[in-house]
């Protein structure tokens, strides 16, 4: 093998910097010094990987492919090295777990709080991934479940537990025109302005999709912090409409603080699953995904 770790970071260090002196201050490393590393491994490869444009590197054809395996070795060996460091501290008892809607973890503290009576070794972690794939995450051995509802490829890898299905609803103040509705298409949402977390926000990297029929067009959309209560209130206010899944939103419709309506004839219907590793069978592991869907059974049970 002509390369090594150190190759790996210098491509990185230079894909994020487009300049020697930047990708050296990355590395703590002198220019001159960078500079002589990069030749000698293109020299051992025996193609240069970046076109010379002024002080600028841009990777070429054989950069390209080179620098897309070196990120993705590179978070493979930090997520290795995280994953040791847990087991020097934890054992194999340790339990990361991160969801793909993280306003509703919730539920998960009357499932931790069981876990730490069934088995007080156990060490459960919140991870917050922001826009990553927690799919890519867990398969990377950053996690060991991900509680997901939006299944890419990536899904085929994984063992999956059916948790429970729901339904992502408009949700309107009892007065709005909307509450008297059996189903909203697209087409209404156009006088509207629409109240969303800031996950659904368009220009983060990788946001999810607007939960709105093809074709919506919103007169406006407001990005609020992931606060159910907060987007409760604006919407209860009369400052426009939301969209939530239905057992979010059920309490604050038992209570008369909102109403809910379709989105689109047929609904707008999801499932949500616990995802692990598929060679990885601790039963600590395989207890908690059990109880995570005893709870879940409860939650959908609690708001139909």
């Amino acid at each position: 093998m002509i390369l090594d770790v150190r190759d790996l970071e210098l491509l990185d260090a230079l894909a994020a910097g487009g300049t020697l002196q930047q990708a050296a201050d990355r590395l703590f490393v002198s220019q001159p010094a960078l500079s002589q590393r990069l030749l000698r491994m293109e020299e051992r490869l025996g193609t240069a990987v970046f076109d010379r444009i002024g002080r600028r590197l841009v990777p070429n054809q054989a950069g390209t492919q080179l620098l897309s395996r070196a990120s993705r070795i590179l978070a493979d060996l930090a997520a290795a090295e995280r994953e040791v460091r847990d087991i020097a501290r934890f054992g194999d008892r340790h339990l990361r777990l991160a969801a793909q809607c993280a306003t509703n973890v919730w539920w998960l503290a009357a499932v931790m709080r069981d876990m730490r009576k069934a088995d007080p070794d156990v060490v459960v972690g919140l991870r917050d991934l922001g826009s990553e794939d927690p799919l890519e995450a867990l398969l990377t051995h950053e996690l060991d479940v991900a509680v997901i509802t939006k299944l890419t490829p990536l899904a085929e890898h994984a063992r999956l537990t059916h948790l429970m299905d729901d339904e992502m609803r408009a949700v309107v103040a009892p007065t709005h025109p909307w509450a008297a509705r059996t189903y909203v298409t697209a087409s209404d949402f156009t006088p509207e302005n629409l109240i969303l977390y800031d996950h659904y926000d368009q220009t983060r990297r990788d946001p999810l999709p607007l939960p709105i029929p093809p074709g919506a067009r919103p007169a406006s959309v407001s990005i609020v912090p992931t606060l159910t209560e907060l987007v409760v209130e604006l919407v209860a206010g009369g400052e426009g409409v939301g969209v939530l899944p239905s057992w979010v939103v059920a309490p604050y419709v038992k209570r008369g603080e909102v109403a809910t309506v379709r989105v689109g004839r047929r609904g707008d219907h999801r499932s949500w699953f616990a995802a692990i590793r598929v060679d990885d069978d601790r039963p600590h592991l395989v207890d908690f995904v059990a109880r995570l869907q005893a709870r879940f059974a409860q939650e959908t049970a609690r708001s139909e």
